[in-house]
């Protein structure tokens, strides 16, 4: 099998490709934003990142949530129910970390082909 990687940032890449699933990362571009902006923000790059590889959210399998403080959960919650596809949700976890300054939530998705 060959593994596609699409070019991110230094020491990253953007999308990796293989098995028929697309393995992606989404930040917020603006950290100025709180927690429901920085997820919005997220979620609209993992939107970008799967339309360039010819997927969209309704084949995702799985997403890991990472956030800053746990104790706003809620917010972040309420940004991605507003994005999942309802009939399509795929397996989520979320976890409490140290993410880079500024950033408040970061999410990994994985969808198939």
């Amino acid at each position: 099998m060959t593994i596609t990687r699409t070019p991110g940032k230094p020491g990253r890449s953007q999308t990796v490709e293989y098995n028929g699933m697309v393995i992606c990362v989404g930040t917020a571009p603006d950290t100025t934003q709180g927690m429901k902006g920085q997820t919005q923000q997220a979620l609209a790059k993992i939107d970008e990142y799967l339309a360039i590889a010819g997927t969209d959210k309704s084949k995702l399998l799985n997403a890991m949530m990472y956030v800053s403080d746990i104790g706003r959960w809620e917010e972040m919650q309420e940004a991605w129910m507003e994005w999942v596809d309802p009939d399509n949700c795929p397996t989520r976890a979320c976890v409490q970390t140290v993410l880079d300054k500024g950033f408040q939530v970061e999410i990994v998705a994985t969808a198939g082909k």
